[in-house]
């Protein structure tokens, strides 16, 4: 995997980039990234740059007693151009001998002691086909159903004996760790080995949340925030990469909140019209009385859970642009020319403090859906809150 395969962040790739040529390249980092942000992709990414680095050359002693390579120091290479390396081919193929994983897994059966080697295979395709997916998705991937996937004190001691080898043919070794929310206590058998690794010795962690990670491991890392890709740059990835048509592809990139793997969930329902629907739900709400309300909710609660939580996640979004709107004026957001004109009605049904409300309990349904709420109850109450929060000022969202 090649930066260019990584979604947008820019910056963070410069980063990383001038880190390795500026020499500043520190022993143990840490990727901090929400889900779908892409830090496993750009951490697998710099990791096999890393070891697809040309050897410096080994340096002796001259007939005069001076230190003298025996070859010239190797360029810089920058990780766009690293792919024309011969070691890269292992390293993207991920069975380059220095490169090390170590991930969540599961007892394949009742006794068993699991380490991340016993499922390289599953990795290997796992993160060609989803490199945006989650650490539920492995674990579905992996066939754990209901068990709770760890990384064990086994995997702890496997780290310890790999690392201390020397490494095969790059000139670093590198261990790019997934999850590390998953690691124990047996976390601490690792805290010797990252404070004071062998020369040449390259840990990266990668993490959602970093306030599930053990202190004393977070303390040994240097820190590197990697941000939600920018709506245009998810746009522009739907399109190329999931052949999306341009307009769902801008629907989707503008309601994932910079979440690609989310973005391609919702790209499996975009044939919804959600725009239709809540122009039907708000003119229900606050013109059609309760014979229209009970007729949305029934149709409502026959769309299934992801759907509606994508319905309520696409009105708070549209939300959250009409306030933007208010301050920034229409060019200022992502949306399409619809769009924009129905969030500026929206402006027109509810002022700022009454859309946060709304936003608020929007959030608070889409908890509940995700915890199996009933539907119907669920939209029925939805409505008379809404209904509540607007009451006085309303306006029939012509087509």
């Amino acid at each position: 995997m090649l930066f260019t395969d990584v979604i947008g962040l820019e910056d963070t790739k410069q980063h990383l980039a001038e880190m390795v040529k500026q020499n500043r390249l520190s022993h143990a980092l840490l990727f901090l990234g929400k889900e779908g942000s892409g830090a496993l992709p750009l951490a697998l990414a710099f990791a096999q740059y890393i070891v697809s680095l040309p050897q410096a050359s080994p340096v002796v002693e001259d007939l005069f007693g001076g230190m003298t390579a025996l070859e010239p120091a190797p360029a810089y290479i920058h990780p766009n151009d690293i792919a024309a390396q011969t070691a890269y081919q292992r390293a993207d193929q991920l069975i380059h001998p220095d490169l090390h994983f170590a991930y969540p897994v599961i007892p394949k059966k009742a006794g068993d002691k699991p380490v991340s080697s016993d499922y390289i295979q599953e990795w290997r395709e796992f993160i060609k086909l989803y490199p945006y997916g989650n650490v539920y998705d492995w674990l579905q991937f992996i066939g754990a159903d209901n068990k709770q996937g760890n990384i064990t004190a086994e995997e702890c001691n496997e780290i310890n004996r790999q690392l201390s080898l020397k490494s095969f043919e790059s000139e670093y070794k590198v261990l790019l760790l997934w999850m590390p929310e998953y690691l124990g206590k047996e976390g601490n058998k690792l805290l010797k080995l990252i404070e004071e690794p062998p020369p040449n010795t390259l840990f990266i962690l990668v993490a959602e949340n970093d306030e599930l990670i053990l202190p004393t491991i977070l303390s040994r890392c240097q820190l590197v925030k990697i941000p939600s890709p920018e709506p245009a740059d998810i746009e522009k990835a739907l399109i190329a990469r999931a052949k999306a048509d341009p307009t769902t592809a801008r629907q989707v990139a503008g309601i994932c909140e910079g979440n690609y793997r989310e973005a391609l969930q919702m790209l499996q329902h975009a044939d919804q019209d959600w725009q239709s629907l809540l122009r039907e739900w708000l003119n229900a709400t606050l013109k059609g009385g309760p014979m229209a309300q009970v007729k949305f909710t029934e149709e409502v609660s026959k769309l299934g859970r992801e759907k509606q939580k994508q319905f309520l996640r696409y009105f708070n979004h549209l939300l959250e642009q009409s306030i933007r709107i208010r301050i920034l004026g229409a060019d200022g957001v992502f949306l399409g020319e619809n769009e924009k004109d129905f969030a500026q009605r929206l402006n027109k049904i509810a002022s700022v403090s009454q859309q946060q409300s709304i936003i608020e309990e929007l959030d608070r349904a889409a908890y509940y859906i995700e915890r199996n709420a009933n539907a119907k109850m669920l939209f029925q109450a939805l409505s008379i809150k809404l209904y509540h929060i607007i009451q006085n000022k309303t306006l029939i969202l012509m087509q």
